[in-house]
């Protein structure tokens, strides 16, 4: 376990598990959330709500997605369709604007190109769909790492199956 806030974030112990990682860096003490219903939150837009009906039941099957992460997957899901939404503004409007420039007055003296406000909305979005992403192996880097047994049996929810 390293120090909050220092170098890489510890591994979710599910995905540990399926990575192989060694046994001596795995919390076996890690508490284990209750097998819950996982209900995504209300407030998710309809976009939002796409995003996790699309992925929410593979990532339960998987066990790395209980009842503790719906908030961590919402932002997600949420940063997802803000990426969308921004896209489509930047689509229909250009990443290059232009913008009325005033005197102190506040007399209009002309306009001058800027970058389009979305641009900074889509960026902060994406930040946040990798750092929430990675938590789920949601990015290529952590997926990358991982081993999965595809011929299993079961609906894959039991969570002593990662231990054996």
């Amino acid at each position: 376990m390293g120090k909050a806030g220092l170098g890489r974030p510890n591994k979710p112990t599910n995905l540990a598990l399926i990575a192989g990682d060694r046994k001596d860096r795995i919390n076996t003490d890690e508490p284990i959330p209750a097998v819950d219903d996982v209900q995504p939150p209300e407030w998710l837009s309809t976009r939002a709500l796409a995003e996790w009906h699309r992925l929410a039941p593979d990532l339960e099957a998987k066990g790395v997605l209980t009842a503790w992460d719906v908030q961590a997957f919402a932002e997600w899901c949420d940063a997802v369709a803000t990426v969308i939404e921004a896209t489509e503004h930047l689509e229909d409007e250009g990443y290059i604007v232009e913008r009325k420039v005033f005197d102190r007055n506040g007399v209009e003296t002309g306009f001058r190109y800027v970058p389009n406000d979305w641009q900074y909305v889509k960026a902060r979005a994406l930040e946040i769909t990798g750092k929430r992403g990675a938590r789920f192996g949601l990015t290529p880097a952590e997926r990358a790492s991982l081993a999965i047994d595809r011929g299993g049996t079961g609906d894959g929810k039991d969570p002593e199956r990662l231990l054996s």
